[in-house]
């Protein structure tokens, strides 16, 4: 691989970035409605709030994200890092025990050049993932195959999280 060195461009990449007018939150707005179902809320802690991916990337897609509308990392508190986490956690053991995946993408997009495409809210995703499930027809046609309605998927994963603990599994 070749580089080309352009020293001369580090003052555009640290230059303070113009303002833009975020867009509204999609999920400031759902805490705010009273109707979980429709805005595809799943759980709601403390500090988060689990919302099914409306255009998921695969059955499951679900969107862990702190109550607070915070962009950065260090706009969190302790308690609210741990919980979040301790969501993912039990997300993961959710989907884990109704679903059986072979396992999960997990990720933070931080900032809009990261690919967040609301990046005024963190929010984390995670992906179950099974063997196979990529096929040709996000190759040649830009399309997924979904084979779940997110009503379905909703009904399945609040059964789930109110089932006593260890009952999924």
């Amino acid at each position: 691989m070749d580089h080309l060195w352009a020293p001369w461009r580090m003052s555009y990449v640290t230059a303070p970035k113009p303002v833009t007018v975020d867009e509204p939150c999609f999920i400031c707005q759902a805490l705010a409605a009273n109707d979980d179902r429709a805005n595809l809320i799943a759980q709601r802690t403390e500090r988060s709030v689990v919302i099914l991916n409306r255009f998921p990337y695969n059955n499951g897609h679900l969107l862990v994200a702190p109550r607070g509308h915070k962009a950065r990392l260090e706009d969190l508190d302790t308690a609210e890092i741990v919980d979040t986490q301790e969501t993912l956690r039990k997300m993961v053991v959710a989907l884990s025990g109704f679903m059986r995946p072979d396992g999960f993408n997990i990720g933070l997009n931080l900032g809009k050049a990261a690919g967040a495409g609301l990046p005024g809210h963190l929010h984390w995703h995670i992906v179950p993932r099974w063997f196979g499930d990529t096929n040709f027809m996000p190759v040649f046609t830009d399309t997924r195959v979904i084979v779940q309605s997110l009503d379905a998927l909703w009904e399945l994963l609040t059964a789930a999280l109110a089932a006593p603990e260890g009952a999924n599994g």
